[in-house]
C-alpha cells in the first residue's frame, strides 16, 4: 500500500487549520502546528512532511522566520514551502520567494486551487528527490569504479616494476623508497613559486604512482651486464644506458594501445626516459639540461641517486646517509636541480625515516 504524502499545515488560527485540514485530509496525511516553533519541531521529526503550508502572520515567530530556520536545517531545507496568507502585497510575495518559498496561496482558500497547487509541487518534489537519489547512486557508482580502476592500475604498475626489480636482486625495497622520496620532494615544492603552476595535488598523485616504472627498461638488459658484480666496461655501460630509452619505448607502446592519453603514463614515460639526465647537460640519453628536463624526471634523478648511494648493490657497499647527503649537496647545479636539492635538505629528516622504514635487514 502506497503511503499518502504528508502535509504540514502551520497557522495560529484554529479555524484556518480546520478548513485546510478538511480540504486535504482525503488525499493526504495531515499534520498541524499552531505556532512557528511547533512547526520547526514537527518538521524535524519523522515522518518529515513532504510539503508545508505556512501562514505568514503569526505571533512570536512569523512565517518568514520559520522558513529561514527550515532552510538552515539540512534535514528540512529541501521541503517545499507554500505560503498561505491574506497578504497580497508584491513586496511580501517577493520576500517570501527570496527566502525559498515555492508558491503563494491567498486567503480565503479556494479548495480546487489549493489541491492543484499542492499536487503540482508534490510532483516536482518527487521528481527532484528521484533525480537526487539517482545522481547520488551514479556518483557512488562512479567513485566505486574509479577506485577499482585505480587499484587495478596501481597493481599493474607495481607488477611491472617488480618485473624489473626481480632481475636486479640487490635493489630490495628500492621501489617503495624512491616512490616515497619523490612524493615527499614533490609536496615540498608545491609552494615554491617556480613550481606551484606545475606541481599541484594531481601532479603529486600521478608522479608518485608512475615513479615505480622508472627502471622498467632494465628488463631489456642482459643479466651478464645487469647483475655483473663489478664495474661495467665501456661497451657494457653503453648497453646499460639503453634501459632508459627501452623503458620509455615500452610505455609509449602501451600508450598506443589505448584510445586516449593517460596522464600517469605520460609522466611515467618522462621519468623512465630522462631520470638519468643532469642539470648541466652531461647526462643521458639526450643530454637535456636545466628546465629542459621534465620536473618529474628531475625529482626522480635525485631520489634514485640518493637511494643508490645508501643501498648495497652487487658491485658496491652502501654509504652512510650523511655522506650521501653531502654528495647530493655537492652535485647541486651540476647533476641536480638546485631547488630540488633545497627541498631534499628541508625534508632530510623525513627522507631518513623513509629510508629506515623500507631498509633491507
Amino acid at each position: 500500500m502506497t503511503l499518502k504524502p504528508t502535509i504540514l499545515i502551520v497557522d495560529d488560527e484554529a479555524v484556518n487549520l480546520s478548513v485546510l485540514t478538511e480540504v486535504l485530509i482525503e488525499k493526504y496525511q495531515v499534520r498541524v502546528a499552531n505556532s512557528g516553533l511547533r512547526a520547526l519541531q514537527v518538521a524535524s521529526n519523522s515522518p518529515r512532511p513532504d510539503l508545508i503550508l505556512l501562514d505568514i502572520m503569526m505571533p512570536d515567530m512569523d512565517g518568514y522566520a520559520v522558513i529561514a530556520q527550515l532552510k538552515k536545517n539540512s534535514q528540512t531545507k529541501d521541503i517545499p514551502v507554500i505560503f498561505v496568507t491574506a497578504m497580497d502585497a508584491m513586496m511580501d510575495e517577493k520576500h517570501g520567494l527570496e527566502l525559498g518559498a515555492v508558491d503563494y496561496i491567498t486567503k480565503p482558500i479556494r479548495p480546487d486551487i489549493l489541491l492543484a497547487r499542492v499536487k503540482a509541487h508534490l510532483i516536482l518534489k518527487q521528481a527532484s528527490d528521484f533525480l537526487h537519489d539517482k545522481n547520488a547512486y551514479l556518483e557512488a557508482e562512479v567513485n566505486r569504479r574509479m577506485k577499482e580502476n585505480l587499484a587495478v592500475q596501481n597493481v599493474s604498475i607495481r607488477a611491472l616494476a617488480h618485473l624489473a626489480e626481480i632481475r636486479d636482486l640487490d635493489t630490495g625495497e628500492h621501489i617503495l623508497r624512491t616512490q616515497s622520496y619523490i612524493e615527499l620532494l614533490a609536496r615540498q615544492l608545491q609552494s615554491h613559486p617556480d613550481y606551484k603552476h606545475i606541481i599541484d595535488d594531481n601532479f603529486v598523485d600521478l608522479v608518485t604512482r608512475s615513479a615505480p616504472l622508472h627502471d622498467i627498461g632494465k628488463v631489456g638488459i642482459p643479466d651478464s651486464i645487469l647483475l655483473k658484480p663489478g664495474k661495467l666496461d665501456d661497451d657494457e655501460w653503453i648497453v646499460m644506458k639503453t634501459h632508459s630509452e627501452l623503458g620509455a619505448k615500452a610505455i609509449e607502446l602501451a600508450e598506443n594501445d589505448i584510445n586516449q592519453p593517460l596522464e600517469f603514463l605520460s609522466l611515467a614515460k618522462e621519468i623512465a626516459h630522462w631520470h638519468h639526465e643532469k642539470w648541466d647537460g652531461s647526462g643521458y640519453p639526450d643530454g637535456l639540461s636545466g628546465e629542459g628536463i621534465p620536473v618529474s624526471a628531475r625529482l626522480m634523478a635525485l631520489a634514485d641517486v640518493f637511494d643508490a648511494l645508501t643501498s648495497e648493490r652487487v658491485y658496491k657497499a652502501a654509504i652512510p646517509f650523511d655522506q650521501a647527503k653531502e654528495i647530493i649537496l655537492d652535485c647541486s647545479g651540476t647533476h641536480f636541480d638546485p631547488n630540488i636539492v633545497d627541498a631534499f635538505i628541508q625534508s632530510y629528516d623525513q627522507i631518513i625515516k623513509i629510508a629506515k622504514q623500507y631498509q633491507v635487514l
